[in-house]
């Protein structure tokens, strides 16, 4: 009997023992988890509190250049971003940098000379308005043998413009509205750009479809196509069609970063279809365009007097050359300061004041670095020997 008493008091005192060992582990692991979820909260709450707040589409960057005019789009409760789009790696998505930028994307209508007191034709493209005072830039092409031109805004009213200037060469005019505007656009850094960034390009093709989007991304740089039309262009996958002429390509912060020029077409391409081969006119060509308007009324351009190509594989190959970068002189005009200097057809112009000449930098867009009458270097090769020239600049004349 007290064996049996001895083995029930051990069993009872083994079982206390066991239990409470199960309840403080319990209770250590409650309270592990507690600290644990409190630590992760506290870093959570920090890191909340420490994020950086959302930009406005309009916020200027070291990046951004502009007119000699106010050019940020003015800020109003509507247009402050107020929570995070999540889809970009600048926190803006593109449906609301088209909602900021919209109002400032304009139809153009040009009402052609087709005669005398006759001005029944007309043509349309597209154009932005880039400053407070309703300054409007847009293509050459689209205000070529004008005889009025009507702009029609985002709430589709109509005004009359007038034509401030135009340049040919670069396929640019400027137009001036009167009355207050519902926005303007920033003047981006085109220098800025990176192959594969995303742009967005407004306008109204066809005349008909106003201020429609596309996007696509910047396909390449620096894209000089032919002798006719400009150069150092940006090359994009969004969808321009006739009528997108003069509207603007735009970054992912809403400012302008091209001129929407050109499109290829399958006409004369053989059998292959063409597709997303857009080209537009970039934003420091603009800006230095629109200056020059604004002050003068007109573009001076530096001149050589030569016609040329800048050099590619096929140049290359057809004419025997020895380098692969350069401007091929196709001919000479006598009198001006390449013949007079000595420069000849045939020759490879390397370099100008010591900017060598090759993919990122074309001659046009080299010489658009000077002006009329200033005094350059130019390097030539003919043959095996480089050569080098001082020649004064001439003014370009209007074509």
């Amino acid at each position: 009997m007290g064996r049996l008493n001895n083995f029930v008091i051990i069993s009872i005192l083994l079982i206390t023992l066991l239990g409470g060992a199960i309840l403080g582990a319990v209770a250590g692991a409650g309270a592990a988890v507690f600290i644990t979820q409190r630590q992760l909260r506290q870093a959570v709450d920090s890191a909340v509190s420490q994020a950086l707040p959302v930009s406005t589409v309009a916020q200027q960057t070291p990046e951004s250049t502009s007119l000699p005019l106010p050019t940020a789009v003015p800020a109003t409760p509507s247009d402050q971003v107020t929570e995070p789009v999540r889809g970009t790696t600048s926190g803006i998505d593109v449906p609301t940098v088209v909602a900021k930028v919209s109002p400032a994307v304009v139809t153009v209508i040009n009402r052609l000379s087709t005669g005398i007191n006759s001005s029944d034709a007309t043509g349309s493209g597209s154009g932005a308005i880039i400053s407070p005072d309703g300054y409007v830039i847009t293509n050459h092409h689209v205000i070529e043998g004008y005889s009025e031109i009507e702009v029609v805004m985002f709430d589709g009213s109509t005004r009359r413009a007038t034509v401030v200037g135009d340049d040919p060469l670069m396929d640019l005019a400027l137009l001036k509205i009167e009355g207050a505007v519902p926005g303007y656009l920033t003047l981006g850094n085109s220098d800025a750009l990176r192959q594969g960034e995303t742009v967005i390009a407004i306008g109204s093709p066809l005349g008909e479809f106003k201020n429609s989007v596309t996007v696509g991304v910047v396909s390449a740089l620096h894209r000089s196509l032919s002798a006719d039309v400009p150069e150092d262009l940006i090359q994009t996958d969004a969808a321009i069609n006739s009528g997108n002429s003069g509207g603007p390509l735009l970054n992912m912060k809403g400012e302008i970063v091209g001129i929407n020029t050109l499109v290829y077409r399958d006409q004369g391409m053989g059998t292959a279809r063409i597709e997303g081969l857009g080209f537009a006119v970039p934003s420091n060509i603009a800006r230095r365009v629109s200056e020059q308007i604004i002050a003068t009324g007109e573009v001076q351009y530096p001149f050589l007097g030569i016609t040329y190509g800048m050099i590619n594989a096929d140049i290359a190959i057809q004419n025997d050359l020895q380098v692969q970068q350069g401007a091929f002189v196709t001919s000479v005009s006598d009198g001006y300061p390449a013949a007079n200097a000595g420069i000849r057809a045939g020759d490879v112009i390397v370099a100008i004041d010591g900017i060598r000449l090759g993919e990122q930098a074309s001659l046009r867009g080299v010489l658009l670095q000077f002006k009329p009458n200033d005094i350059v270097k130019v390097n030539v090769l003919r043959g095996t020997d480089e050569l080098e020239f001082e020649i004064t600049l001439a003014l370009r004349p209007r074509e």
